[in-house]
């Protein structure tokens, strides 16, 4: 026994430095946190693999280069397997089951990340590569790969480590916070490679710049394969055409590239100077990193200079929200809608991306100011001059601010008190640099001796100037005609496309007791009460399909709804993408579809007829005022919804369509869109489409309101034994014709609902039934507005709603169907 105790522990130190040292894991095996060297390492010594301390007493099983590259400096760590949930710093440990499972486990035995892979026959591997990839291998019974790192990267890609569609890379909260960040590179459904800036309050897409039709950012959506790889070279290639080389391309290095905890991405390479090795920066998607969305969260500003780098600052009345993190911005000094004077401070030279809640052409800067002071969300506006107007951009939100050469200022609307507050502080700093000392320029004397030129020498040396003067005119001509070409085809108003919450589908699973109430169905999918993690409620639109024409749609009304903002349109919270799953957010709406109360006789004739404004409004805001021309192409009561005080607001832009306004204002579509009996003719007859079809169904919805009756009647004989189905408006104007010489309008009786509660006033029913028919014409070009039907109902005396009238009665008359 003395000499086999001794010889025992003998073998166990050798074989425990042994695989402390190893590059691999046998199946049974761990790595355990309680020993420093208790780590893979590979055989090329360049990557190590083990418990990498965080935090105090914190550590996360990572991928690091062996050796520090910087004097001081912790080494470059390159994959975590559990950045958001760190383990204790005693008796945690990273073990290789039998059944095939790699498995990381806490102080206290529980499971806080694994691979969730499973062997059934054969020993298993697991092998730090000299790639840096950390790979399980079974390797007999059926040999093969069961899992590797190299498919789940952190917020760093090594050189040729391939990128899928399956692949993200997110960035760490700080350079010493290795937790997950607000910033992700993943390739879009569209299969375009994008940076998303997914924040505490909102998500946008910032890369390629949204702002940029896809084939102007040099991208390509056709290539589905969605797959980008940087090589060792320094030459990165991407799916959708966009690809780059470093500026020290051509040297074979060591590369990674990085997302950072700024939202740039870069690539470094390992350099090595004078002996000692140090990360370059060679490539970066952003030299302005000011334009990175939500660096310096809300209602702030982000500035930047060579000298001190990227500076954040609240915006004058505001302040900072989280004094550790600039992520959560700056928040009010004052309540946004309290009563009193508001006056404005004006930033020069500032912009702030996205968020117009409004659009107005051609106004005058006192305009603007009046229309923002007017609308308590108005948090200030834009006021730049676009061609050949001076237009203004109202902002609900103030997000991506930024002072970096823009050409235009931006007005902050403030309580009087803060905007003195504010002139008094620039009278200050003028008065402060007007005591300092003005440098003068002292010109430098230069002298030289002329040399005597022959004759031929001087008419050459003309000659060669006349033609580079030629050059350089020729170059500005081509130059100014290629900036007005594209100065006149380019938009002047972008807006952001998902300025709202992106969910997941777990919070949204969970905000719906697993999708428990339903309160809506329709063809696109169906909709549930929700509660969110916020309290408030929501309505949840899960989409049927995730085929090709399920993904049309959603992407249609999501990128329709981002552009979106008044009143009598539903409001969107949020939206999810992952994987088969494609929710939107609504707003919850306590009196469910006009369809629904119509039904259940809920409706008196002044709601009704508010209700009849309220989505004009709304069509008139999509048709006219939007900077981008809105098609809905499915009015319906389905799609109206009423709040709790029966306010209207349009919802369901799944079958919408954008066009810009300077574009010709009729299209083609690829397939008929809306619902049977509110449909225009020019969709049958597959005539041009214009604003006009969405005009046609609001004027079937409001008979539909007024009479109580479907869109599309029992069948009705025609003479003889033919027959067919008689529509809501040949009814109405049968009706009327049935009682024309008489000048008291005793038909508006027969058509109306006896169901509907309330006294009605007769003589703005007739209006109301006049404008609806009007707009339910045959001919589109017979058809109004929708600005004129509002103006029409609320001021029913005016000339437009004279000339109207006149043109209705005519209408009704003549064009009865025999």
């Amino acid at each position: 026994m003395f000499f086999i105790i001794p010889l025992l522990i003998t073998l166990y130190s050798s074989l425990f430095t042994s695989s402390s040292q190893a590059n691999a894991l046998s199946k049974g095996l761990s790595i355990s946190v309680d020993h420093e060297h208790d780590n893979l390492v590979s055989l090329n010594g360049l990557f190590t693999a083990g418990f990498y301390k965080v935090g105090i007493n914190a550590y996360c099983f990572s991928i690091w280069f062996t050796e520090p590259h910087a004097k001081h400096e912790n080494p470059t760590v390159v994959w975590m397997a559990n950045r958001d949930i760190p383990v204790n710093g005693k008796h945690s440990k990273l073990s290789l089951h039998d059944d095939g499972n790699l498995v990381l486990e806490d102080a206290d035995h529980s499971i806080v990340w694994s691979t969730e892979t499973k062997s059934t026959n054969g020993s298993l591997n697991l092998k730090l590569e000299d790639t840096g990839n950390l790979v399980l291998h079974q390797l007999n019974g059926v040999p093969g790969m069961l899992w590797q790192s190299f498919d789940y990267p952190t917020d760093t890609l090594l050189h040729d480590q391939l990128f899928t569609k399956d692949s993200q890379l997110v960035s760490s909260r700080s350079t010493s916070n290795f937790s997950s960040g607000f910033f992700r590179l993943y390739f879009e459904n569209n299969n375009i490679l994008s940076l998303l800036y997914n924040g505490p309050e909102i998500t946008s897409v910032y890369w390629p710049p949204p702002y940029m039709k896809t084939w102007e950012a040099g991208r390509s959506t056709f290539n589905s394969s969605r797959i980008a790889k940087l090589d060792s070279e320094g030459k990165f290639n991407s799916s959708d055409d966009f690809g780059f080389f470093v500026s020290d391309f051509g040297i074979r290095r060591n590369r990674i590239m990085k997302l950072d905890s700024d939202g740039n991405i870069r690539v470094y390479s390992l350099v090595d100077q004078k002996g000692r090795k140090k990360w370059e920066v060679q490539w970066q998607a952003f030299s302005s990193p000011c334009k990175i969305h939500g660096v310096c969260g809300p209602n702030s500003l982000c500035t930047y200079s060579q000298e001190h780098g990227r500076k954040c600052e609240c915006v004058h009345g505001y302040k900072k929200k989280n004094q550790s993190d600039w992520a959560y911005g700056c928040e009010p000094k004052f309540k946004p809608c309290e009563q009193g004077e508001k006056d404005y401070i004006e930033l020069h030279h500032v912009e702030f991306y996205g968020y117009d809640m409004r659009f107005l052409q051609n106004r005058t800067l006192e305009a603007c100011k009046q229309d923002c002071l007017n609308d308590c969300n108005c948090k200030g506006f834009q006021f730049k001059f676009d061609t050949n107007f001076y237009n203004c951009y109202l902002k609900n939100l103030l997000y991506n601010g930024y002072q970096l050469g823009f050409e235009h200022s931006i007005y902050i609307k403030l309580p009087q008190n803060l905007v003195s507050s504010f002139q008094q502080a620039l009278v200050n700093e003028i008065e402060s640099n007007s005591s300092c000392p003005t440098h003068i320029i002292m010109p430098i004397p230069r002298s030289y001796e002329r040399k005597h030129e022959n004759g031929s020498l001087k008419v050459l040396r003309w000659f060669g100037m006349v033609i580079g003067v030629l050059e350089i005119l020729l170059i500005l001509i081509f130059i100014y005609i290629s900036h007005k070409d594209s100065a006149t085809s380019a938009k002047s108003y972008y807006p952001i496309a998902s300025g709202f919450k992106r969910f997941t589908y777990a919070e949204l699973k969970t905000a719906t007791s697993n999708f428990k109430e339903e309160i809506g169905r329709g063809g696109a999918g169906v909709v549930y009460k929700g509660k969110l993690s916020d309290d408030r409620i929501a309505a949840i639109k899960v989409l049927k399909e995730v085929n090709h024409q399920g993904e049309v749609v959603f992407q249609a009304e999501i990128s329709t709804i981002g552009r979106l903002n008044h009143m009598n349109l539903i409001e969107t919270l949020g939206y999810c993408i992952e994987g088969k799953h494609r929710l939107v957010v609504y707003e919850y709406m306590e009196n469910g579809s006009l369809a629904t109360s119509l039904n259940s006789n809920k409706l008196n004739w002044g709601k009704k007829f508010d209700i009849a404004i309220g989505t004009a409004k709304g069509l008139a805001y999509l048709h006219e005022e939007c900077l981008e021309w809105v098609l809905h192409c499915d009015v319906k009561p389905h799609n109206i919804l009423l709040d709790a005080d029966y306010n209207p607001k349009l919802a369901d832009f799944g079958l919408s369509k954008l066009f810009d306004r300077g574009g010709n204002e009729t299209s083609s579509f690829s397939r008929i869109r809306g619902t049977r009996g509110y449909m225009a003719p020019e969709w049958v007859f597959n005539l041009p489409i214009t604003s006009k079809v969405d005009v046609y169904s609001y004027g079937v919805v409001i008979l539909e309101m007024i009479t109580g009756k479907s869109p599309v009647l029992q069948m009705v004989q025609l003479g003889g034994d033919s027959g067919r189905d008689q529509t809501l408006v040949e009814w109405v104007r049968e009706k009327i014709r049935e009682h024309i010489g008489s000048q008291n309008g005793t038909w508006i009786g027969e058509i109306v609902d006896s169901r509907t509660s309330g006294e009605y006033d007769k003589g703005m029913l007739i209006n109301l039934v006049k404008v609806a028919l009007q707009c339910a014409e045959e001919d589109r070009d017979a058809r109004p507005s929708m600005s004129q039907v509002v103006n029409i109902l609320l001021h029913p005396g005016s000339h437009d709603s004279h000339d109207m009238n006149e043109a209705s009665v005519s209408s009704i008359y003549n064009k009865v169907s025999p």
